[in-house]
């Protein structure tokens, strides 16, 4: 290295020139010394942990890829340093610049795979290094880190890795980018002669690089005599067995399968190159390994996120391990030590009338079949779902397969998830409501092994890329069966059952469900269900509404739409777009009351609105079907009295009921009609949702004056904070977010198992839960936090307001409280309220107001279209009150 390149080194942001470091290093089998260069936290640490002072527990061994070079690692190095001098763990880190790349030595060859796997050994053994080691490695720097991990058992702790691959699947081209710079007359060209290949690069950060730090990441590539190593690294991708690095992969993925020591896959999931695809396959090589997707990050993970924070977290928490001080047969820890609960499967009443020709399903659909609805019996359903189940099995989905099923609620739906789930594949179910965009980054993110779909479904899944096998429902012609990528179709699955019997059951505690959530707060999330929760689940619904053979069930909200079987209770579903539920109306839901004989509905808060708006077109028939309702529920997002109320005047003889829940857990209080009516004149803000049901606990974690919920979760009442949530059929995790289940269950009781639910509220002196908003829309004001729905209940009391949202504006620790309303009438344009209209909202709440704005319609979600998105409206109050154009929210 020249005195040029120190000085370089020197100026570089965020860099500390104290770790740099070169070293030569000789090469086994030859006399040729060569000199690297890296980065060392070493001498820094040797600094802190004095005698009686600590001790380094162990080294990360941090590879780059190409073409960045150790200066990738910058935040790191740092980080780790900083967390030491607090007291935390002292991990060194050390980054080296591969050969050929960063500031070590050119050395004009073209190293290949297996020729940077030894070189890397070379640089360890020259170095002394010892055990414990954690690698961690990206891009390419990955497969050379776990190269590095696999042929030193002994020293290896635990591997990280961010955005890598260590094996492409046959037959399937490598991605894009790569096969363009590869390309004969192109390779030289866009790698060496210009910096084509590191500019890309460069520009695939999220958000985009500061000027300066993209200059920094260009400093050791100035010309194209520097820049052969990028050339070469792109040069020697393995694509095939004729290429020299492909055996040398080969092994390498062979060697990964078998580590069992702790491991972190971070990973971008907006990386052109390396996509999903490669993530899916580590997480079957490391099945055991603590994974994080970071939605709307690519393939510069470490300059998108803050993935050294993850990484210093992560080392603590599993800290005693990684050290070698933790006997590697013990368990990891668990939350939940309790005993399990008896466990009798999903499908078990299905399997108990499957010699019952009385009706199980009935679909009002229009037009399917004669008078618009079909029925399917018990006997006809279990075969369907056996033939199913066989047929799938033995085309070759197996145990622990995902299965996304893009499906409408009906009897094919229940039949496929019935079969899914009967053979232990694991359902995958994110709804239309969605939207496209979400819909994808969905199922993507869950990177299903099968795709199951009508005509949309898989005309999304081949424009959009979706991965998986994928079957039709319908048998479709052979030409557009081709185009859509189609291998299979359910009636020739089905008719497979005679040849090929049904696969052992899944055990209580195998996963079973990702089930996603409506993405009304941030994006949707994928929620890991067993079969023991699953089955709770509908043993809490049964136990709580009384739930017989008889009972009978209208279902108008998705997820208890598939439930009926599993009760052993007939269902309908109304004739409506249960992705859009403002297309139910007051009569489709009679008819379903009428048709099935049902003496329970479910329906969600959108639709209830859709209904009471449509009750004048019931006719006399249809009041007398609904008047042998006995329990009525709406759940998804609370339910105000007079909405309640309203539904329960269709409904006459029926108890209004309007449980609490979200997707992670879906039932966990519950207030009837009398309920929420015997606390109406009670002091305490927000929407009354009730008491615990069964054997739930709900408790709160106060927020403090920052509005951070940091209060250990208790049951005082009068307490503002997070609702934490505590049931027998509570979510096993969030898929592929280990940071974020790691939020959900900080600082929660040790006993049983418990979620964070981003809610906040309070508990009253009789233990009934008050919800007043979510966790990231409480305003932080100068006199402390506020949490949204009690003032907008208040401000709702207005006549002439219909719905309101209050959000903030101005600095966290000085918010300022807006209001954001629907008018009755509506407005044709968005706008600031008249003055008659602001005085008159202002004087409905002691919460000043420093503005009020009008909306034809609030920005909702459309799954429940009730969750107001106060975050994107917080957003548009203060860029139009800045001097914004003014627009629709």
């Amino acid at each position: 290295m020249t005195d040029a390149d120190r000085r370089m080194l020197a100026g570089l942001p965020e860099l500390d020139i104290r770790f740099s470091r070169t070293r030569l290093v000789r090469h086994r089998g030859t006399d040729v010394s060569r000199e690297w260069h890296y980065l060392d936290t070493g001498d820094e640490l040797a600094r802190l942990v004095r005698p009686g002072g600590g001790e380094v527990v162990g080294t990360i061994l941090a590879v780059h890829g190409n073409p960045t070079w150790s200066y990738l690692w910058r935040r790191l190095a740092s980080a780790s340093l900083r967390a030491a001098e607090k007291g935390g763990p002292a991990w060194r880190v050390i980054a080296v610049d591969q050969l050929d790349m960063g500031f070590s030595a050119r050395t004009g060859t073209t190293r290949t795979l297996p020729q940077r796997v030894t070189d890397l050994a070379d640089f360890t053994e020259d170095l002394g290094l010892e055990g414990p080691v954690i690698t961690l490695g990206h891009d390419w720097g990955g497969v050379i880190s776990l190269g590095w991990a696999v042929d030193h058992p002994e020293m290896l702790a635990g591997v990280i890795t961010l955005n890598t691959a260590v094996h492409h699947p046959e037959g399937v081209p490598i991605p894009a980018p790569l096969r363009l710079a590869g390309a004969r007359g192109v390779l030289a060209a866009s790698t060496v002669s210009t910096p084509a290949f590191l500019e890309t690069t460069l520009a695939l950060a999220q958000p985009p690089l500061a000027p300066e730090v993209k200059d920094a990441f260009r400093a050791p590539y100035r010309t194209a005599a520097r820049r052969h190593g990028i050339g070469g690294f792109v040069a020697d991708i393995p694509v095939d067995a004729a290429d020299p690095g492909f055996a040398e992969l080969q092994r390498i993925a062979a060697g990964v399968t078998e580590l069992e020591v702790p491991a972190l896959l971070l990973w971008g999931p907006k990386d052109p190159i390396f996509g999903d695809r490669y993530l899916d396959d580590l997480i079957d090589r490391l099945p055991h390994a603590d994974v994080h997707r970071f939605e709307g990050a690519g393939h510069l993970i470490a300059e998108d996120r803050s993935y050294a924070d993850a990484i210093l977290t992560w080392l603590g928490d599993n800290a005693e391990r990684l050290a070698g001080r933790l006997d590697e047969a013990a368990p990891r820890e668990s939350a939940d030590v309790s005993a399990p609960v008896p466990f009798t499967p999903l499908w078990a009443a299905l399997e108990a009338r499957r010699d019952d020709d009385d009706v199980a399903i009935i679909d009002m659909a229009a037009g399917r079949g004669a008078g618009g609805e079909r029925r399917v019996s018990w006997r006809q359903l279990d075969d369907r779902v056996r033939s199913l189940a066989a047929g799938l099995a033995r085309i070759g989905v197996q145990k622990g397969q995902r299965v996304s099923v893009l499906v409408p609620p009906g009897p094919t739906l229940t039949a496929v998830i019935y079969a899914c789930l009967r053979i232990g594949a694991v359902v995958v179910v994110a709804d239309a409501g969605l939207g496209v965009r979400g819909l994808s980054r969905a199922v993507r993110g869950a990177w299903p092994d099968v795709v199951i779909g009508e005509l949309p479904g898989l005309s999304a899944a081949r424009a959009l890329g979706w991965p998986g096998t994928r079957i039709s429902v319908a048998r479709l012609p052979r030409a557009s069966a081709r185009l859509l990528g189609v291998s299979h179709d359910l009636t020739a699955i089905a008719r497979a059952r005679a040849s090929a019997p049904l696969p052992p059951e899944p055990a209580a505690d195998d996963p079973a469900a990702i089930l996603f959530t409506s993405g009304s707060t941030g994006p949707a999330k994928g929620v890991a269900y067993t079969h023991r929760q699953l089955s709770a689940l509908r043993d809490v619904l049964a136990a709580h509404f009384e739930v017989s053979g008889d009972t009978g069930l209208v279902t108008g909200f998705a997820p208890f739409a598939l439930l009926g079987p599993a009760l052993g209770t007939r269902s309908a579903t109304p004739d409506m777009d249960v992705s859009a539920p403002r297309t139910l109306t007051a009569r489709a839901v009679a008819a379903a009351v009428r048709a099935s004989d049902a003496r329970i509905v479910f329906l969600s808060p959108a639709a209830i609105l859709n209904v009471v708006a449509t009750a004048a077109a019931l006719s006399a028939d249809d009041r007398r079907a609904l008047e042998r309702v006995r329990t009525f529920l709406s759940t998804g997002a609370p339910v105000g009295e007079p909405l309640l109320a309203a539904a329960a005047q269709l409904m006459p003889n029926a108890e209004p009921h309007t449980p609490y829940g979200m997707t992670e857990c879906l039932l966990v209080t519950d207030v009837t009609l009398a309920g929420i009516r015997a606390v109406s004149d009670a002091a305490d803000r927000g929407v009354c949702v009730g008491s615990a049901i069964g054997s739930n606990r709900v408790l709160i974690s106060a927020l403090d004056a920052s509005g951070r919920a940091v209060g250990a979760p208790s049951d005082e009442p009068g307490v503002l904070g997070e609702v934490v949530v505590s049931a027998e059929h509570l979510k096993t995790s969030y898929d592929r977010l280990w940071l974020t289940d790691r939020g959900a269950v900080r600082d929660t009781p040790a006993e049983g198992r418990w979620h964070r639910t981003g809610d906040v509220g309070h508990l009253d002196a009789e233990g009934r839960l008050w919800i007043e908003g979510r966790l990231p829309h409480v305003l932080v004001t100068a006199d402390g936090p506020v949490a949204p729905v009690g003032p907008e209940q208040q401000i709702e009391a207005s006549t002439s307001v219909r719905r309101a949202a209050v959000v903030g504006m101005g600095p966290q620790g000085l918010r300022q409280a807006v209001a954001v309303v629907e008018t009755a009438p509506a407005v044709a344009r968005p706008g600031l309220a008249s003055p008659e209209l602001t005085a008159d909202v202002r004087g409905c709440t002691a919460l000043p107001l420093v503005a009020v704005l009008v909306v034809p319609h609030l920005p909702t979600d459309i799954r429940h279209n009730s969750k107001i998105d106060r975050t994107r409206l917080s957003e548009w109050a203060e860029r139009t009150l800045a001097g914004g154009r003014m627009t629709r929210p």
